[in-house]
């Protein structure tokens, strides 16, 4: 995937050390850019805030997700293509149908997340509050942080279960060796600098772990003049596609039926010095006046289908 009219805006933007925001979709196919100095008051965003793991309210959500017949028609078609080689890892995605008594802008001032986003423009309005870093460059170093791996805090010994689950480590390894491949891409002297660690992530009415990696490289001191090159060589994220890259997006085309749009796309802001982002997961969006909320799951050999279905639903939650 590329878009070369996004790729030249961002690099001339960097070589001219101008700060702005960028907001890309999954498919590359629809972006938002603008100078921080011009962003209108309705787009708001937060990178890398510091926040309370503290549960002060206990929202539920009204969910309709998609029937588990329909969720496993699409699990078992992926499994089927996972036996054929086609693929070894596949996060499959769907939108959840919900009610709540808060509006988008309300749920954005609300929320506890270290990367969240408000954004209404043209036949786009969502948010998003992402526990997820996409890429951080700082000092001619890029670190990338794939999160991969999921379990509810409150099981017993739910730390230890999750680190020494196989298929879980399994899923994790590849989504690392993905994005450390990609990384060369763009770097050199790529490394692993710490491998499956714990992330505390408040979701609603529970406490979730997540496991994380932290993977780095060096850029050339022009990189600033690469922004969009380097952002083009690296999406769609690893961590919301699969591996192989290429033939997993084919086939999760197939199996989702529905446009993911600016979910699992990336948001972000260059300063000037440096930059940050995030992959847009924990997304809300209003299409036709009703609310819809995506998520998903990475789909291995070793993946149970109940399992993967209940954890669909799990990551649907508004962290107040």
């Amino acid at each position: 995937m590329e878009n070369k009219e996004l790729e030249k805006r961002l690099n001339k933007l960097g070589s001219n050390k101008e700060p702005f925001l960028f907001i890309i979709s999954y498919d590359l196919k629809e972006f938002y850019v603008e100078k921080l100095s011009n962003l209108p008051k309705n787009i708001k965003y937060e990178l890398n805030s510091k926040h309370t793991s503290k549960i002060k309210d206990k929202t539920k959500l009204l969910k309709d997700p998609i029937s588990f017949l329909e969720y496993k028609k699409k699990f078992d078609f992926l499994q089927e293509e996972i036996k054929k080689g086609n693929s070894y890892l596949l996060n499959l995605t769907a939108k959840t149908k919900i009610a709540t008594k808060y509006s988008l802008d309300k749920i954005y001032d609300n929320v506890h997340s270290k990367f969240k986003l408000r954004f209404k423009k043209d036949n786009h309005n969502f948010v998003c509050f992402s526990p997820e870093r996409f890429i951080e460059i700082k000092k001619n170093k890029i670190y990338t942080h794939p999160m991969k791996g999921t379990i509810d805090s409150s099981l017993p010994n739910a730390e230890a279960k999750i680190l020494g689950d196989i298929k879980e480590m399994a899923e994790h390894t590849m989504v690392v060796d993905l994005l450390r491949n990609d990384l060369s891409i763009v770097a050199s002297k790529v490394r692993v600098d710490k491998f499956r660690y714990i992330d505390k992530i408040n979701a609603g009415n529970k406490k979730l772990l997540h496991v994380s990696s932290k993977i780095s490289g060096h850029l050339e001191e022009n990189w600033h003049e690469n922004i969009g090159t380097i952002l083009s060589s690296l999406l769609p994220a690893g961590s919301i596609t699969g591996t192989p890259k290429k033939k997993t997006v084919e086939l999760l085309e197939k199996a989702e039926d529905y446009d993911r749009g600016f979910y699992t796309g990336v948001f972000g802001v260059y300063d000037g010095k440096s930059l940050d982002s995030s992959v847009m997961i924990r997304f809300i969006e209003e299409e036709n006046e009703l609310l819809y909320y995506k998520s998903g799951g990475g789909i291995t050999c070793d993946s149970k289908v109940d399992l993967e279905y209940e954890e669909l639903q799990d990551k649907i939650y508004l962290p107040f």
